[in-house]
């Protein structure tokens, strides 16, 4: 990696075992749209690995410039420039419709009316069948699954009262809402889970 590049080292740790994961469900996809790209690391890595997805990246303006960073470095040719995209603001959402969506580490920086508004959303950018993964850390019947999470709360908390790690089975009724099955729950390093759905008719 060049040292002049925006680096997040979270990303450096977990994208080859979620890039596991998209072996599997990402098999049969073509058309990504990754929601909040952050760095643009992931979508480096993940585009080069599965060449046959064009892999669509997405964040608030403010972050473009580190993804931009990152996809010119790269070079490659099935990664595309960031979309402009607020999940709270439906005019904001690409008017296309993808075969699979991603997003990592995203649901616990938001506020919880962000989440609902991402999910409330999903259902206008998905095809029939599509297939969603969401990367990140979960709670499980209202309890954290590890100390190191439980820290890791109070830490986003204390930064902004609005973020904190998400009750799985709240996200989970999110999904219902938006038309998606739930497929596999995955756990993943770090006490850190990923969760894929299949969208069960196009919206």
């Amino acid at each position: 990696m060049p040292p002049e590049l925006p680096n997040a080292p979270a990303t450096e740790r977990n994208r080859d075992p979620i890039l596991a994961v998209l072996r599997v469900h990402f098999a049969t996809r073509h058309r990504v749209l990754e929601i909040g790209s952050g760095t643009g690391q992931h979508a480096v890595h993940f585009a080069a690995a599965l060449p046959q997805l064009t892999w669509q990246t997405s964040d608030l303006p403010d972050n473009h410039p580190a993804i931009l960073a990152w996809l010119a470095a790269s070079g490659l040719p099935n990664v595309l420039p960031p979309l402009a995209l607020d999940v709270a603001d439906p005019a904001s959402w690409p008017a296309q419709r993808f075969d699979a969506v991603f997003t990592a580490n995203t649901l616990h920086i938001m506020g919880w009316p962000q989440v609902q508004a991402l999910f409330a959303n999903l259902p206008r950018v998905l095809a029939a069948g599509a297939t969603v993964v969401v990367y990140g850390p979960f709670n499980v019947g209202g309890r954290f699954t590890s100390p190191s999470n439980a820290e890791f709360d109070a830490r986003l908390r204390e930064d902004d009262p609005r973020r904190g790690i998400r009750d799985i089975e709240a996200v989970q009724a999110l999904a219902v809402q938006a038309g998606l099955a739930l497929v596999a729950d995955i756990e993943m390093p770090a006490n850190n889970r990923c969760l894929v759905w299949r969208a069960r008719v196009a919206c």
